[in-house]
């Protein structure tokens, strides 16, 4: 079985004191690939240290909305010299939060935008991160259509319509923790929804799934995703894994 973690933040000190062995495993367990999704310049000499010693992990760069300030600008132009430095996977995660604050709006959505152009000059799908935002953050990604900007909506836990909404744009939904919570009413929008549209993720160090919620999650937590979406479809572990690992290398391509 070969699965991919689209969205780990293994970088964070969290993991400081067994990342070799939490790395080894997910292997263990079939996971070949780990992307980390940046957050703001702070995080960068971390993503980079562990991106650079593991041939597994991969780096994205991006300006995460809860660190947009007064400082944003400042903290883009770091993104941008990033783009310019190297070639990643993708750019993220960007997008929209008003959950904890709304003094930054309007430069969220600044933010957002200039983000989603370089995307696009580069040639990069995005990963977004939205929260209190879902239509606000549709609504940017459709303002892109027909210009082929493609991504994944992370931590995906909406309606059925937000999710439609999502894949007419084309994009993925990003598939973790939260699908094993009891209350959480994802499993049932998902039924509604082709495995195709999906993209598996942990989150980590957040987000973890049942039986293990409460405690830090890690990439070999993907297996429990994974068994809670064998219920959902009706198919066995193994299809699961091909079809989101191959949903996931035709988006990054890399």
């Amino acid at each position: 079985m070969k699965l991919i973690d689209t969205h780990c933040h293994l970088y964070q000190p969290a993991f400081d004191a067994d990342r070799d062995a939490m790395l080894e495993r997910a292997r263990q367990l079939g996971v070949q690939r780990f992307y980390l999704p940046g957050i703001d310049a702070e995080v960068v000499p971390r993503m980079q240290a562990m991106a650079a010693a593991h041939a597994d992990c991969f780096m994205m760069p991006g300006l995460h909305p809860c660190s947009v300030n007064d400082q944003y600008k400042e903290e883009l132009t770091v993104v941008e010299r990033l783009l310019g430095q190297a070639s990643y996977p993708a750019l993220g995660e960007i997008g929209l939060d008003f959950y904890w604050d709304k003094t930054y709006t309007q430069q969220q959505f600044e933010a957002f935008r200039i983000q989603t152009e370089w995307a696009l000059q580069y040639q990069l799908p995005i990963v977004i991160h939205t929260r209190n935002a879902m239509q606000d953050t549709i609504n940017v990604v459709r303002e892109y259509q027909g210009r082929g900007l493609r991504g994944i909506f992370h931590c995906f836990s909406g309606s059925y319509e937000s999710a439609v909404q999502i894949l007419d744009a084309g994009f993925l939904l990003g598939i973790g923790g939260v699908v094993t919570y009891k209350n959480a009413g994802l499993a049932e929008v998902l039924a509604r929804l082709p495995l195709s549209a999906l993209v598996l993720e942990t989150d980590a160090p957040y987000l973890t799934p049942v039986p293990h919620r409460g405690q830090r999650n890690e990439s070999s937590y993907l297996q429990y995703i994974v068994a809670r979406l064998c219920q959902v479809y009706q198919l066995p572990a193994e299809e699961i894994a091909a079809t989101t690992t191959a949903n996931a290398l035709a988006l990054f391509r890399h």
